[in-house]
């Protein structure tokens, strides 16, 4: 029995060991599997790792690619990619590719934005790759609410969205929630700018507006003659590569009409009324930019491939924008000749994709009649006059007609896109510190879309690309 009673123990035990040594085996086996597991995972995250950086790398090999040949979407190959380049670490040697896809937004020919899809990889585990994209563009005017060439004042009425810079001095008394630079340390301020007495030494930015935190000077100026659009260039491509050329009217100009189902209704403008306006630049001067009388001269489609219309008269301009369009109005031929623009009624956008360059040789001008509230969308450029409203009065010798006498003031205008002007801008006027002229109110905002997606040939204030988006791939 007592044989028995041992051998019984003793079996007992071994079972024990057994089951315990089971145990420990399963955990140890688990535990050495979760190491094993959390290495691979973590080389595997240092391998995604390194998967991206080769990917940006080819998107910033690319941009140096393109600031030493502007322009070429083939890599130097003239062929079409993608074009597979290693990526080589300067301790580990080669270590990776990057994968290049490269495409191109062009109008008339022109490239307006550059698109590059990376896609980087590793040697070591060539099946993890990681994918960037990247819009390459030169910056234009359109990533500011103004640029102007000239001392300027902005009001107390005034709300400013987006940069604002002045190559002259700037007396800002308004409401700016981006940065306001100046070209000058100090500028010479008259009663034409509210300063009485004069001060010859204001300083680059002043005024009674809020945020003079964002307020800069002197900035770098910007080189007004480089935002230049070339003009006959634009003409070329109007007329021979795809887009629309309208010849002198041998009238006043044409009466330009956008239309929401992508076509432009040109009309031919006979008669105008004569009536007094007064410019800072020209003073008291007979306008014919009131429309008396105009006929149907021709309905154009917008070519989608050249979105470009060129008009070698003074245009008056409004409508409803289907597409990124640019029109331009000047005379390339004859010496002198200038063409205006006249803003003549409210311009907005049909689709979200929409945007509007339009380009004066000489100003670019509200209308004396428009509506009360007016809405204006787009890039307006006064390439060698202002951007602006003229001064009108309903007394006196210098007086509008007396049907438009209503129109002298009107109540708010509302700008969505950018204003580039030579000269003094300004859609309101006082009279003894009195609102007597223009928009009693006035409300502006760049437009962000058009700062990716610019219409065509937009101006633009350097010659380097940059990234306009970046984003990483699923």
């Amino acid at each position: 029995m007592l044989y028995h009673h041992t051998t019984t123990h003793k079996g007992a035990l071994l079972v024990l060991v057994l089951v315990f040594g089971a145990i420990f085996f399963v955990i140890a086996a688990s535990s050495l599997n979760f190491f094993v597991t959390q290495t691979q995972v973590q080389r595997a995250k240092y391998q995604l790792g390194q998967a991206r950086e080769i990917a940006e790398a080819g998107l910033n090999y690319y941009k140096w690619y393109l600031a030493h040949y502007p322009d070429d979407v083939t890599n130097g190959t003239g062929e079409p990619g993608p074009y597979v380049m290693t990526y080589t670490d300067p301790e580990l040697g080669d270590i990776g590719e990057f994968s290049l896809s490269i495409a191109s937004s062009t109008f008339c020919g022109e490239v307006s934005s550059i698109e590059i899809t990376s896609t980087g990889y590793t040697y070591e585990n060539p099946s993890l790759k990681q994918t960037v994209y990247a819009r390459y563009a030169r910056p234009t005017v359109a990533e500011y609410a103004y640029i102007i060439n000239s001392n300027v004042w902005a009001g107390s009425d005034r709300t400013i969205i987006g940069p604002y810079h002045s190559n002259g001095g700037i007396r800002m008394d308004g409401t700016n929630n981006s940065i306001v630079t100046s070209g000058q340390e100090t500028w010479n301020c008259t009663s034409s700018y509210g300063c009485d007495p004069e001060d010859p030494n204001a300083p680059g930015v002043f005024g009674s507006g809020p945020n003079s935190n964002l307020w800069s000077f002197p900035s770098p100026p910007i080189n007004f003659t480089g935002l230049t659009v070339d003009l006959a260039t634009m003409r070329d491509r109007a007329e021979n590569g795809g887009g629309i050329y309208i010849p002198p009217s041998g009238a006043y100009g044409y009466r330009v009409s956008f239309q929401s189902d992508g076509s432009v209704a040109v009309r031919l403008v006979d008669r105008t009324y004569s009536y007094w306006g007064y410019s800072s630049r020209d003073g008291w001067q007979i306008e014919r930019n009131v429309i008396r009388d105009d006929d149907p001269y021709a309905s154009y489609t917008i070519n989608e491939n050249c979105p470009v219309i060129f008009v070698e008269d003074k245009v008056w301009l409004e409508g409803e924008v289907p597409t990124r369009v640019t029109l331009a109005a000047a005379d390339t031929d004859t010496p002198g000749v200038d063409p205006s623009i006249i803003l003549n009624d409210n311009i907005t956008y049909s689709t979200a994709s929409s945007g509007l360059l339009a380009i004066a040789e000489d100003n670019v001008l509200v209308g004396l009649v428009v509506p009360n509230d007016m809405t204006l969308n787009g890039i307006f450029v006064a390439q060698n006059g202002n951007f602006g409203r003229n001064y009108y009065r309903t007394w006196g010798f210098y007086d509008v007609l007396s049907i438009h006498n209503a129109y002298v003031t009107r109540n708010s205008l509302t700008m969505f896109g950018t204003v580039v002007s030579n000269g003094r801008v300004g859609t309101k006027w006082s009279c003894g510190g009195v609102f007597c002229s223009g928009f009693e109110t006035r409300y502006n905002s760049y437009d962000r879309r058009l700062v990716e997606n610019p219409p065509p040939l937009a101006p633009n204030t350097s010659d380097d690309f940059k990234f306009t988006e970046w984003r990483e791939m699923d």
